[in-house]
């Protein structure tokens, strides 16, 4: 076990160690599920995204910048930036997720040949804002939660499978040789994503969330996580919504090679959630153990270059 000192009024480790969070396994999930999804993939996929994107008359590291525009499920606009390589044609694409903080830019992190990488912002959030909605995570993540078919999670699921439309329609190449990234809110949107959408090859989850609601709501947490179980002592009805947004559940349907990056401290996203989507994952899949999420720590820009190295090469097999 790895200990810090923190401020924190609670363990972020919740006292697991790693044998028991390689232990835990997911919750059962309702009998419709696969349906659930199955039926939303290929409503969605029907659409037309109509992408759009623009020159900013920038570049930085090796690629022109380009911002980015389509449209997703219920005519929603999403926004956002696509990196298209400077000096060779584009060969296959990577869509990559954000967390619930947003993003204000484009990452340079990740880099792969002939890739076009693609920066989507999840309705609701940063370049895809809309009245009605909160930026807020806390607030965010409760938006039509006691609605199983329209809770927003839902929604963002839908922007990434529009997102591999888009990037099909806009690099043509791309077609069977793209990848998905998330990270915190974006891998627990990408679990739920990449189980119904062969069109992604692979995919790689940073400290993804979502995962076993039902544990998730009795580990004290701060962040998004926390909203929802307030809302849940006030109400007692979210997990009729959660059992349908539950990343382990929808890990145990992805096929893909997968690569998680889950960790033994985090305040933000329970460890056990993590680690129970990467147990689910009944096919071929890698693990790297990081000692803390959502947390500065020491080791943690060592452990962060030894995971880009990581993606590096599991990205240079789409």
């Amino acid at each position: 076990m790895t200990a810090f000192a923190h401020s924190y009024d609670f363990d972020p480790s919740y006292g697991y160690t790693k044998d028991d969070l390689l232990a835990i396994r997911s919750p059962a999930a309702p009998s419709d599920f696969a349906w659930f999804w199955q039926e939303r993939y290929q409503r969605a996929t029907a659409l037309h995204p109509h992408p759009r994107i623009r020159h900013t008359g920038a570049s930085q590291d090796g690629y022109e910048i380009y911002s980015l525009r389509y449209f997703s499920t219920d005519s929603f606009v999403i926004r956002g930036w696509v990196l298209i390589p400077q000096d060779e044609p584009v060969t296959k694409g990577i869509v990559i997720g954000h967390g619930y903080g947003g993003r204000d830019e484009p990452d340079y992190t990740l880099k792969q040949p002939g890739a076009a990488l693609m920066f989507p912002c999840f309705r609701g959030l940063s370049r895809s804002q809309k009245p009605g909605i909160s930026t807020n995570p806390a607030y965010h993540v409760l938006h039509d939660i006691d609605k199983p078919k329209r809770y927003i999670l839902g929604g963002c699921v839908e922007d990434v499978w529009m997102a591999v439309s888009a990037m099909q329609i806009l690099f043509p190449p791309t077609k069977g040789h793209i990848g998905y990234a998330g990270i915190s809110f974006g891998g627990g949107i990408g679990a739920m994503a990449v189980a119904w959408d062969e069109r992604i090859q692979r995919a790689h989850l940073n400290v993804p969330t979502f995962g076993d609601n039902p544990l998730r709501l009795g580990l004290k947490t701060i962040g998004s996580g926390e909203a929802v179980q307030h809302y849940q002592l006030q109400h007692g009805n979210a997990l009729e919504t959660l059992q349908y947004y539950d990343a382990a559940s929808a890990a145990q349907f992805i096929k893909q090679p997968m690569h998680i990056a889950a960790a033994l401290f985090d305040p933000a996203v329970a460890p056990p959630g993590q680690f129970a989507i990467y147990n689910a994952l009944p096919e071929e899949k890698s693990l790297t153990i990081l000692e803390a999420g959502h947390f500065d720590y020491p080791n943690e820009a060592r452990e962060e270059q030894a995971l880009i190295k990581e993606l590096d090469e599991f990205f240079s097999h789409l």
